[in-house]
C-alpha cells in the first residue's frame, strides 16, 4: 500500500474512532462541544471531533470516500502546487472551517455534540468533483456523475439543515463542500475554466 497523506489519515482516523468505540471517556475528551470551546478554550475539538465516528458505518463511509477520491485529488492536484503539507493542512481545515457554523450557532447549547470527518471528506470529495465533474461515482451502488451527485447533494444538505431533527450535521456538510470549492480555486483559478469547458462535453 502506497502510504499517502490520504492513507496515513485514514489509518490514523480508525485506529482513534475504533478506540473510541468502546470508552465514553475518548468521546467526550474528543468530541465537538460548542460550550467546552466557549468556556474552557478546548480549541482542539475542533480538530480531535474529525478523528471519531458514531459507529462503523459512519467511519467506513467516511473513510472509503477519502480513499477513491483523497488519492486522486492528493497526487494530481495538491501535491505538485503545495505539496503533501498543504494537502494535509487542507484536509485539517476542512474540519475546522465546517465546524464554525456550528460552533457560533450552540456555543451556548450544552445538548450539542458533534462528531466525524465527514466536513472535511465533503471538501476533498467537491475538490475532486472541479477536477472532473462527469467522473462516475457509486453512492449506494448507484452510478452517478460527479456534478449530478453534487448538486442532489448541496440541495439534500440544504433541506435537511432546515427541517433537522436527524442528529446529522448537515451544516458542516455544506460549509466542507464549500471550502473544498473555494481553496481549490484559490489554490488553482485556472481550474475553473477545465471545470466549464468538462461541464460543456460531457463524457459519460
Amino acid at each position: 500500500m502506497d502510504f499517502t497523506i490520504t492513507v496515513i489519515i485514514i489509518i490514523i482516523t480508525c485506529i482513534i474512532s475504533f478506540t473510541a468505540f468502546s470508552s465514553e471517556k475518548i468521546i467526550n475528551d474528543l468530541i465537538f462541544w460548542p460550550p467546552m470551546i466557549q468556556e474552557k478554550k478546548q480549541f482542539y475539538r475542533f480538530i480531535t471531533s474529525g478523528l471519531i465516528h458514531a459507529d462503523i458505518p459512519h467511519l467506513a463511509f467516511n473513510m472509503i470516500t477519502l480513499y477513491f477520491f483523497g488519492r486522486l485529488v492528493e497526487e494530481y492536484l495538491f501535491i505538485p502546487r503545495i505539496g503533501k503539507t498543504g494537502y494535509l493542512l487542507f484536509y485539517i481545515a476542512g474540519i475546522i472551517v465546517s465546524e464554525i457554523p456550528s460552533y457560533i450557532k450552540h456555543r451556548n447549547n450544552y445538548s450539542y455534540r458533534s462528531l466525524g470527518a465527514s466536513g472535511a471528506v465533503t471538501a476533498v470529495l467537491f475538490s475532486f468533483i472541479l477536477l472532473a465533474p462527469w467522473q462516475t461515482i457509486y453512492v449506494f451502488f448507484l452510478p452517478v456523475p460527479a456534478i449530478i451527485f453534487a448538486a442532489l447533494y448541496v440541495g439534500y444538505s440544504i433541506y435537511m439543515d432546515r427541517k433537522g431533527g436527524d442528529n446529522v450535521n448537515h451544516s458542516a456538510h455544506l460549509w466542507g463542500a464549500a471550502w473544498g470549492v473555494v481553496f481549490t480555486l484559490l489554490m488553482e483559478p485556472d481550474i475553473i475554466n477545465r471545470f466549464i469547458d468538462q461541464l460543456m462535453h460531457p463524457n459519460f
